[in-house]
């Protein structure tokens, strides 16, 4: 058996940020079962090679297979092991108020044990903050807590029991934003339900359709009012709004600033390449 642990206690600036390491720990080998046992953070522990078993919350014993992460959650007991041939693990404490957000984006699921398509992203991840830890110094709070955000958006991105249908209905948002089309439109043209929609754009770790189209739509706003070339009520209509007068509220209502100040403030001139697009425009 080989193990190595390494705990971390960060202070009130660390929590501030969102997230906050608490632990990061590597095993292999036959190890010891855990549990039953309740711990107040959340734990990521990551399962690279072989496989064991896990208690759920309803009592009934589950297997569990390379690659997968179990999720253990505050405040919920937890019980498992490896097989008598042991298996390969990493772990990652972490807390904080920034989870409240993953949780509505889906990233921290609601089932305990996720199947991965591979863990070798996840893994580099772990070493990263393992690496930080050995290191010490200033900054290791800070490091650990920033790759806990990053080790949850890949363990998301490695699901594998996720609706393969999330990556093309989000790029069929995306092209469709602009268009002044209900929920229920885009829905029908990606032939599924208002539900299935939801799931399939959740499942890519977005909130939600609506909440998707509105990043899309404001974003590219902003963009055409930092370049200064057009007035706000043809902004509103390029990005999907007929209405300037609503786009105007919403606009000012999600940014904070109405889109004149907005304009004021970020004028560039000359309008620069959408997001994803290679280069940088120039001027004569």
């Amino acid at each position: 058996m080989q193990r190595w642990w390494h705990y971390l206690t960060p202070g009130p600036a660390q929590a501030a940020t969102g997230l906050a390491c608490l632990g990061v720990g590597m095993q292999r080998g036959r190890l010891p079962v855990v549990g039953p046992r309740t711990l107040d953070r959340w734990v990521a522990v990551v399962v690279t090679s072989g496989s064991g078993w896990y208690t759920a919350r309803d009592g009934s014993r589950r297997p569990v297979a390379a690659p997968s992460v179990l999720w253990l959650r505050p405040g919920v007991p937890h019980h498992y092991a490896p097989d008598g041939g042991g298996w390969s693990e990493s772990f990652v404490d972490f807390t904080g108020p920034g989870l409240a957000g993953y949780a509505e984006l889906g990233l921290l699921p609601q089932e305990d044990l996720v199947p991965l398509l591979a863990a070798d992203s996840a893994q580099r991840v772990v070493a990263r903050i393992a690496g930080a830890c050995r290191r010490g110094g200033p900054l290791v709070d800070a490091e650990a807590g920033a790759a806990v955000h990053e080790l949850l958006v890949e363990l998301h991105r490695q699901r594998a029991d996720l609706d393969p249908r999330g990556a093309p209905v989000l790029e069929a948002l995306r092209r469709d934003a602009f268009l002044p089309l209900p929920v229920a439109e885009h829905a029908r043209r990606a032939g599924l339900t208002v539900a299935g929609l939801r799931r399939a754009v959740r499942a890519v770790g977005e909130a939600g359709p609506k909440e998707y189209l509105l990043a899309v739509r404001l974003s590219e706003a902003k963009l055409l009012l930092a370049a200064g070339e057009l007035p706000v009520a043809a902004v509103a209509r390029r990005v999907g709004y007929p209405d300037p007068a609503y786009f105007t509220r919403l606009f000012t209502r999600r940014v904070g600033v109405a889109p004149s100040v907005f304009r004021e403030r970020e004028y560039r001139g000359g309008l620069p390449p959408r997001a994803g697009t290679e280069g940088l425009r120039t001027t004569d």
